[in-house]
């Protein structure tokens, strides 16, 4: 995964071009009748219940608009929440907190949808020892705060981008010349670029299974689209030599029968790119 600082310049990244887009040359429409000495006050109210995620950014973009603004906050990210819930209230300049109020809406609205379908997976898999995991199916430009979401919601993060982890998927394997020749010349790259980085290896059936295990030096086998007997067939033929992964078109219905396979970890891109925004509103305060 990526480094503390990496992922926080990734936020920052996100803060400065979302302003850019929504502010441009100006705010005109605050400009135009607000003050700028006026003082305001709002808070942020949630429409209805999910679990809210997105706080801690929305302290990031009120400090990156205007460093003077304060926020009191009354819950948490990862907390359950219901309609009429008040979470934090933001004070200061009126004409930064309307600055930042889309940004800000935009970010928690989606990052607690994830973390609101997040925590329903993890409940779903309560009982067992797979855990969950998002992929890289994420809404470009936003990818930091989405999987920060699926954390906060209570699942794992997958690689975090194509240079934190090496997986090779079933194109990688028919371009290379097969999984064999895949894996052989992935070990000798990262010898000779001295890069250590963990890899996965795709399989769409059980020969794939047994051929990956021919070969050293894979710490995961993505079991991609089998069926449940078929996956239980393929946790039994990889035993301990290394870990388990179940992905392809798993959804509530049947993540709970892929985790009682025995596979480690289940990815599913359906935790950030098939949400609905939660309903959240920035109201002023009179």
């Amino acid at each position: 995964m990526i480094s503390e600082e990496q992922f926080e310049k990734e936020l920052t990244l996100i803060i400065e071009n979302a302003i850019r887009e929504d502010v441009g040359a100006g705010d005109y429409s605050s400009l135009a009748c607000i003050p700028a000495s006026a003082q305001g006050k709002a808070k942020l109210l949630v429409k209805e219940s999910g679990i809210i995620a997105g706080v801690a950014f929305a302290k990031k973009v009120f400090e990156y608009v205007d460093a003077s603004l304060t926020m009191e906050l009354f819950i948490e990210d990862g907390s359950i929440v219901e309609k009429g819930d008040v979470v934090f209230h933001v004070s200061g300049s009126s004409q930064s907190i309307l600055k930042a109020e889309r940004l800000v809406l935009n970010s928690m609205q989606r990052m607690s949808a994830i973390a609101t379908k997040t925590r329903k997976y993890v409940d779903l898999l309560k009982g067992t020892s797979t855990k969950i995991l998002d992929t890289r199916k994420t809404t470009p430009g936003f990818r930091a705060c989405e999987k920060w979401a699926v954390k906060i919601g209570g699942g794992e993060n997958h690689r975090f981008a194509l240079y934190d982890m090496i997986m090779l998927k079933d194109n990688h394997n028919d371009f290379a010349g097969g999984i064999t020749a895949a894996i052989t010349k992935t070990k000798q790259f990262l010898q000779e670029h001295q890069l250590d980085l963990k890899i996965i290896v795709e399989a769409r059936n059980l020969d794939e299974i047994k051929e990956i295990l021919q070969n050293d030096g894979v710490y995961r086998i993505l079991i991609d689209n089998f069926n449940f007997e078929d996956t239980k067939k393929a946790v039994a033929l990889i035993g301990n030599t290394c870990l388990t992964e179940s992905s392809g078109n798993i959804n509530e219905h049947t993540i709970r029968q892929y985790a009682d396979c025995g596979v480690n970890y289940i990815s599913s891109g359906a935790l950030t790119h098939s949400v609905y925004n939660m309903d959240l509103s920035l109201k002023a305060i009179e």
